[in-house]
């Protein structure tokens, strides 16, 4: 959905000024400001475990993590995303409070309207990011995960988690049973 504005194009300021008062959140694509849809119930039980679960682990690190509200800007163009969750390790991220630009963990909880996205220009997007170790994909449908990780030669390698198994993020050192990552969720009737 795009945003109703004056003219067609806003600078990086003038959306960064904007997105200061707005009362919703906008990811902005060359110029292009979009309006971000709400979530429902499954998306934020989820964004809001793995925030718990992983804020144990990054205490008292240089990583901080980062759910929901704080913008990554894609060095590579004038672009800015609201990933649902993101970890970076860089001190040069101290340096902006409005964004940040070296995550090396981000995840999206993947729904109807965003899933051809996330998985196809926003990813394209975010391997530009040298950073960036590990994209995970969150089904919200089925206790599934998919996750992208780059190998010593720079290739992004699939890694998929189900039922009964471990959720390991290399880049931070981290596991957990993916059964904590969708404790709670209410999965849709189909």
């Amino acid at each position: 959905m795009v945003a109703n504005f004056d003219r067609d194009c806003l600078s990086p300021e003038e959306y960064l000024e904007y997105e200061k008062t707005s009362s919703m959140k906008h990811e902005y694509v060359n110029g292009r400001v979009y309006a971000m849809a709400g979530a429902n119930d499954a998306h934020n039980t989820l964004t809001f475990n793995l925030s718990g679960l992983l804020y144990p682990h990054l205490r008292g690190q240089i990583c901080r993590g980062y759910a929901a509200d704080m913008k990554v800007k894609i060095a590579s163009g004038s672009i800015y995303y609201y990933p649902d969750l993101f970890v970076t390790c860089d001190d040069r991220d101290r340096e902006n409070r409005d964004f940040k630009q070296y995550p090396k963990l981000i995840v999206e909880v993947l729904s109807e309207s965003t899933e051809k996205f996330d998985r196809s220009k926003k990813f394209a997007d975010y391997r530009t990011l040298d950073t960036l170790q590990e994209y995970v994909l969150v089904s919200q449908d089925a206790m599934n995960v998919e996750l992208f990780r780059r190998n010593d030669a720079g290739r992004w390698e699939l890694y998929v988690f189900g039922e009964g198994e471990d959720l390991e993020f290399a880049s931070l050192d981290f596991s957990i049973p993916i059964s904590a990552l969708y404790e709670g969720v209410i999965f849709d009737a189909i």
